[in-house]
């Protein structure tokens, strides 16, 4: 099963700070763990807030908003896509994680609704090769 763990966001991830040299080598460690147990599927940290929009959709009528966003208890700082057999696992591997950011963390995790009837695509990161593969 596959299941996409979020990171909220707090003051210092809002703040956009990067994380200190021995934090990131200790995530370092982990994702390189995590990785070669064939568990990660993707990870990434996401710019503060203030660097993003908020686009809804309400009576046919599309809003966007810049951030800043002030509710920060609904913002996500970070994310992780599982593949894992069971929740229980996903979550040893979420508890483990928090553990590396030694800090208090909200974190939680929810499985995807995989539609295994429809077709799967995987689309290049860059704007380059997505023209390329469009072209084919």
């Amino acid at each position: 099963m596959r299941i996409l763990g979020l990171l909220k966001a707090d003051k210092h991830s809002e703040a956009g700070a990067p994380p200190s040299k021995e934090l990131l080598e200790k995530m370092g460690k982990f994702i390189e763990e995590i990785t070669k147990a064939g568990v990660m599927l993707a990870t990434d940290g996401l710019q503060p807030s203030s660097q993003g929009a908020r686009v809804k959709l309400s009576g046919g009528k599309v809003t966007v908003t810049d951030g800043p966003f002030t509710e920060s208890k609904e913002l996500v700082a970070s994310y992780a896509l599982f593949q894992v057999k069971t929740m229980a696992e996903a979550i040893e591997w979420t508890k483990r994680f928090l553990d590396v950011l030694a800090k208090v963390s909200a974190s939680f995790a929810r499985s995807s609704r995989r539609r295994t009837s429809l077709p799967r695509y995987s689309l290049p990161s860059s704007p380059r090769a997505r023209t390329k593969r469009a072209r084919r």
